[in-house]
């Protein structure tokens, strides 16, 4: 499968960099952010919550083969239509910390956008053993999920 979102972490930075160009108007991209339905799919979860405001909250829920039920949440700090998201991203029950995502959509051309994602873990130790999961993979198939999904609504 081809790696169309590009993950840039440097050395001893508690942060990475995700980007993914996406053959959709930005409208479209966001919207796949704030629809609870849409979520639902390219992210192959329940939502729980998912109040798309300035100081709101999400909470997902997703059962993984053997019937075990994993939480996902987190607040919403900032919410800009068609520009920005920032919230915090929590894996409950889960030896990883809270990290802070700031997202950036950002139309390229009518047709095109780009997502920009900058994540921000407690420590170097914490982003690294992030890394260390099939992160890059599932980030990849999510987004191109996206794409599929987003393009059969336009």
């Amino acid at each position: 499968m081809e790696m169309k979102t590009q993950i840039h972490a440097e050395e001893n930075r508690q942060e990475l960099t995700i980007t993914r160009i996406f053959e959709l108007p930005v409208e479209l991209l966001f919207k796949a952010y704030e629809d609870a339905e849409i979520v639902a799919q390219w992210m192959n979860t329940k939502v729980l919550i998912l109040d798309c405001r300035n100081y709101g909250s999400y909470r997902f829920e997703t059962t993984d083969p053997k019937g075990n039920k994993h939480y996902f949440s987190g607040a919403i700090h900032a919410f800009k239509q068609n520009e920005s998201i920032i919230r915090t991203f929590e894996m409950e029950q889960t030896p990883f910390d809270v990290s802070l995502e700031f997202l950036a959509f950002e139309a390229l051309t009518e047709e095109t956008s780009k997502l920009t994602m900058h994540v921000i873990y407690k420590s170097v130790y914490m982003r690294n053993e992030i890394l260390k999961l099939p992160f890059a993979q599932g980030i990849n198939w999510a987004h191109n999920r996206i794409q599929d999904i987003m393009t059969k609504l336009q």
